[in-house]
């Protein structure tokens, strides 16, 4: 069996690119990066961060495009692919994580942002996310999730509960 996997959370270094593919259908570039922290052998504190090319399609380019920004949090799952072109009698090589699923990270504000599963489809509500903005018909709100929801002010009978 062969896995080709990548789970990365990171923040935007530039603001996604969405451009129309020549079929129609929206890609997003955008770039990621992530941070590492280590002690050497001096025992002092060190930073590394690497930068990852990252590229979406379809619906979840047009969410990541339409809602994020440079600076802005993401967790991204994905697969890698590097893909080669030829340019003035050169081969070029560029390896990037093509989207399979992504959730927003936490705004300014503190609240979590929307995910995606995959084009055109939401998360079920029992991940604790949000549906995709243009399904639900909505806009995405700035805060939290759970601070909208109106809970009733009667006592819960646990003789009510069903199991």
């Amino acid at each position: 069996m062969y896995l080709n996997k990548v789970l990365l959370y990171g923040n935007l270094t530039r603001d996604p690119e969405v451009r129309a593919l020549p079929s129609g259908q929206q890609v997003a570039n955008f770039s990621l990066a992530t941070n590492r922290t280590y002690t050497d052998k001096e025992g002092r504190k060190q930073e590394l961060v690497e930068y990852h090319n990252v590229v979406a399609f379809a619906r979840q380019a047009e969410i990541i495009g339409q809602y994020m920004k440079k600076g802005r949090p993401i967790f991204v799952e994905g697969r890698l692919q590097t893909r080669s072109w030829e340019a003035d009698g050169k081969k070029n090589y560029r390896t990037e994580i093509v989207v399979d699923n992504f959730q927003f990270g936490p705004s300014a504000t503190g609240g979590m942002g929307g995910a995606s599963r995959d084009a055109g489809a939401s998360m079920p509500s029992s991940q604790g996310s949000a549906p995709v903005a243009e399904e639900s018909g909505m806009e995405m709100p700035s805060g939290s999730f759970g601070s909208d929801i109106q809970y009733p002010d009667d006592e819960i009978n646990p003789e009510d509960i069903p199991f």
